[in-house]
């Protein structure tokens, strides 16, 4: 595949918004990834979005934003929940590749093309788990191990917390990618976020770069142990949310 420089030189600067500085092997990396992403996208379904530009901006962009609240040079232990294609964990691991890294979900078919990306990009200490979050947060599998959690994954934030929030250590965050304004939403969720052992820590709202995309990073904490009863069996928290 040809590249215009001028595309590379864009995600370099969009991503010096953040004062993140790319070097070639990260730009690499990331030229890689969309090689992969949209080769195999050609047979299943892995993002809606395929141009380049557009894919740097919305997924690779998008996903360093958590840099945004979350100081990511720190050698945090983060799990991705419902990662998809590898969103934002993988753009993560190669811009900060200290963070050691689990990408959670539950399509095999995903969970093989994570692996490859994985493989052909070369990265270290990260892993993709293939599994609902319901059955990865009970106890002695990967309950409460995290120091971060992260998502990305289209649900409502009662939903989203039951999901994510067993995952965290206390002390440590669930940080929720949304795209839109969630005022209602966040008041909606008090409860279930209060029940499951967290509180709302920091709410950033800000334009991703060069472009009038709106993007909302929710940080909650987790400020004690989640009860064992949840999160609930499968379908339930999404079909019932707290």
């Amino acid at each position: 595949m040809s590249w215009d420089q001028s595309q590379l030189i864009k995600l370099k600067h969009d991503a010096l918004t953040f004062d993140i500085e790319l070097d070639e092997e990260q730009l690499h990396q990331f030229m890689k990834y969309y090689e992969l992403l949209v080769e195999w996208n050609r047979f299943m379904n892995l993002t809606a979005i395929t141009e380049f530009e557009a894919v740097c901006t919305k997924h690779f962009i998008d996903s360093i934003s958590l840099c945004k609240v979350v100081d990511c040079s720190k050698p945090y232990h983060m799990i991705d929940i419902g990662t998809g294609a590898g969103f934002p964990g993988i753009p993560l691991k190669i811009v900060f590749p200290n963070l050691k890294i689990t990408l959670l979900d539950s399509l095999a078919k995903r969970v093989k093309f994570l692996n490859t990306v994985i493989s052909e990009l070369g990265l270290r200490e990260i892993e993709a788990v293939h599994g609902r979050a319901e059955d990865f947060a009970k106890t002695g599998m990967l309950r409460e191990k995290y120091n971060l959690c992260v998502s990305r994954a289209v649900a409502n934030l009662s939903t989203l917390s039951e999901y994510c929030l067993p995952y965290v250590a206390v002390g440590g965050y669930f940080i929720s990618y949304k795209s839109e304004k969630i005022t209602d939403e966040i008041q909606m969720a008090q409860h279930a976020i209060q029940i499951l052992g967290g509180e709302i820590y920091k709410q950033e709202e800000f334009i991703l770069p060069n472009s009038d995309i709106y993007r909302n990073l929710l940080m909650i904490k987790k400020i004690q142990d989640t009860p064992k009863k949840y999160p609930r069996k499968a379908g339930l928290p999404s079909k019932e949310p707290l």
